[in-house]
Order: C-alpha cells, then structure tokens, then sequence
C-alpha cells in the first residue's frame, strides 16, 4: 500500500488549478497500481482538493485529517461543497482536538499526517512559507523525518 499525503498551496485561478491539477493526476499514476493507493489530505482548498478528488478518481482511498472543529468554516465558501463531498467519501478520518483553525492547528495536522505517510506531494513553488505551517514547513518536517518529496509545480503556475 502507497500513502501518500498532500501539501501545497491555496487559492489558485482557475488556470493555475487546471495545470496542477493535470500535473497533479500524472504524477498519482505513477503510483495508483494493484488499488493499493491511498490519499492523505486535509481538504483545503487549492491543492488539497485537486489531490483528494484525483486520488479517488484513479481508484485509490482517502483519508483525511481535520485539524480542529471549526477547520471547515475557515474555509472560503466556495470550498464547502467539495469540503463537504469528500469528507463523505473518506473512508477514514482523523480529527484533532484543536477547536479553532489556526496555523498550529494546520502544521499539527501535517505532522500527523506525514507520520503515516509513505511520500509527501507539495504542489509548492519553492519559497519560504508564508506564516507557520505553510507548504516550506511540511516539506522541511517530512525531509526531516525521512518521508521523501515530490514537488509538483508546473509551468506556468503562479500563486495568488
């Protein structure tokens, strides 16, 4: 079994999601075989998201993370349904006893994350994170703790 968690940036235009989307999906088949595959997200919008539905749209399971209670309303509304729809189809989710969303309540979760994570994906364009717990954070914990990364970030992306 592959698991493999996700970290990487929010708030993409929709051409920007387009291209990490496709990048995102040829990478998963380089992994997606025997059904052994499975996704390790907390359903962020942006990359998260994307991860999460092509894991699943390429047979494999998701596991998600929530990393407080009050994570979804964090959200920006236009990532509930998808929030919402995925959570569904989990077939295992870690929530964590952090109350509000909060940038240690993220990093929290990635830890969690990447200590049952056999590869981390970070759609991330190489920069220092913007405040604690962004994608340079995770990367840097994951490298630390020996759990190898693939950096995913396509021609032609930019951030918000």
């Amino acid at each position: 079994m592959t698991r493999i968690a996700i970290s990487g940036h929010r708030g993409f235009s929709a051409e920007v999601e387009a291209l990490v989307d496709k990048a995102v999906r040829a990478e998963l088949l380089r992994h997606a075989t025997n059904n052994d595959l499975v996704g390790l997200s907390c359903l962020a919008d942006g990359a998260d998201q994307i991860f999460a539905l092509a894991v699943l749209d390429v047979g494999g399971k998701l596991e998600v993370f929530v990393p407080a209670t009050r994570y979804r309303d964090a959200l920006p509304g236009s990532a509930h349904r998808r929030y919402d729809e995925l959570l569904s189809r989990a077939i295992a989710v870690h929530r964590l006893d952090y109350v509000e969303s909060t940038a240690e309540s993220h990093m929290a979760a990635s830890i969690e994350m990447l200590d049952s994570a056999d590869l981390l994906f970070a759609v991330w364009d190489g920069l220092p994170a913007r405040s604690f717990g962004g994608t340079a954070d995770v990367v840097k914990h994951a490298k630390e703790i020996g759990v190898p990364v693939t950096v995913i970030w396509p021609h032609g992306a930019m951030r918000d």
